[in-house]
């Protein structure tokens, strides 16, 4: 079942797309909301995995890989759409392919991803759910704001003349915190692997 609401999230996904890119301005006063809605489902499918002791390694990897494409993509839109830098997808999709290069070694052990950390602040900054759980409400407040305000230049001409600029200095603020959410939470992975990996190597080049 828990699988189930992840797929959930990716057809969700494209519903939203969908509406993004309608051109409708009342049909995506649904953006924030819906956005919300698809952030939380990865709280909801982890519950239910919990609850029905559903936890696989499959399904901890089809979660990770499901909140990959969610991510890349909004961030991606909203950098199409031109409410963002360019640089902000790029850096979240080289940290991606870096993370999830590193945690595929761990996958073929038969080890999850989280299961890898093992410096406290590894275990604290990636693996803990305080803050994963922190990450994924910035970037669900993060793409729920910047979406929120698409239909208004249309719906609400003279209110976005006059606030627009502080609502769009706003979602900037809240995308670059993720972003540096991002790097911080990657950098562990990355740092214990190599750290890791060091050993092996010197024993094949002895």
């Amino acid at each position: 079942m828990a699988n189930w609401v992840t797929f959930g999230r990716f057809l969700l996904l494209f519903l939203l797309l969908g509406i993004v890119y309608s051109g409708v301005p009342t049909l995506q006063l649904v953006n924030a909301p819906l956005t919300i809605l698809i952030i939380a489902l990865d709280g909801v499918d982890g519950w239910v995995a919990r609850r029905f002791n559903e936890e696989t390694l499959f399904g901890a990897t089809f979660d990770i890989a499901i909140d990959r494409i969610v991510e890349t993509v909004l961030w991606v839109v909203l950098a199409h759409l031109g409410f963002i830098g360019v640089w902000v997808p790029l850096l979240f999709i080289i940290r991606g392919n870096l993370v999830d290069a590193i945690r595929s070694k761990g996958a073929a052990s038969g080890t999850a991803a989280f299961d890898m950390m093992q410096s406290p602040i590894g275990r604290f900054l990636v693996a803990g759910r305080f803050m994963r759980g922190f990450y994924a409400v910035l970037k669900a407040v993060t793409f729920a704001w910047i979406l929120l305000w698409q239909p208004f230049p249309v719906l609400a001409p003279d209110f976005w003349t006059a606030w627009g600029g502080v609502l769009s200095g706003v979602g900037l603020a809240l995308a670059w915190a993720s972003a540096a959410i991002c790097v911080a939470r990657g950098l562990p992975v990355i740092v214990e692997f190599c750290m890791n990996a060091r050993p092996s190597v010197a024993a094949q080049r002895g």
